[in-house]
């Protein structure tokens, strides 16, 4: 049944039709904390384990699952998941990005956002005990390629 709904009701696009191809997102992230924690986290001092290995995997394993937790979102087989993070003196911040592949017949895009996000919310769930005013901002798409609407790169469309 292809019919756009058109009284508001929700709908999962169906993608039946389209062919597989190679598919690629990159995102990104930041989470802005004070510069104790940041020293904290720089020299290992946090109490629940190195953030960034903790981060990495949280990560990964958002984007794995993000068919499960974003209502309309297909669920992907994920080919590759990597998370990258650059600390930041100015202002004390920790930057993400993550790369994600598939292989499929809609993009990564939700996998590569829900991948950053999630490892930022990981980042702030281990250093909360230490500051109440970490702020976690600047989530976007830095990068899609394959599918039919060609390649995106941070606002624009490449066809």
């Amino acid at each position: 049944m292809k019919k756009k709904e058109e009284s508001g009701n929700i709908r999962m696009i169906d993608v039946t039709e389209k062919e597989s191809s190679l598919r690629k997102a990159r995102a990104h992230a930041r989470v802005l904390l004070n510069s104790e924690v940041f020293k904290k986290i720089l020299t290992g001092k946090i109490t629940k384990g190195d953030i960034f290995t903790v981060a990495k995997i949280a990560g990964i394993m958002a984007a794995k699952k993000t068919g499960e937790v974003i209502p309309l979102c297909h669920p992907l087989n994920v080919t590759y998941v990597d998370l990258i993070f650059f600390p930041k003196e100015k202002p004390t911040s920790i930057e993400i990005e993550s790369e994600v592949t598939v292989v499929g017949k809609t993009g990564a895009e939700m996998e590569s956002l829900n991948a950053v996000a999630t490892a930022a919310l990981t980042i702030y769930d281990m250093c909360k005990a230490f500051d109440k005013n970490i702020e976690i901002d600047q989530i976007f798409l830095i990068k899609k390629t394959g599918g039919k609407s060609g390649q995106f790169i941070r606002g624009k469309y490449y066809t």
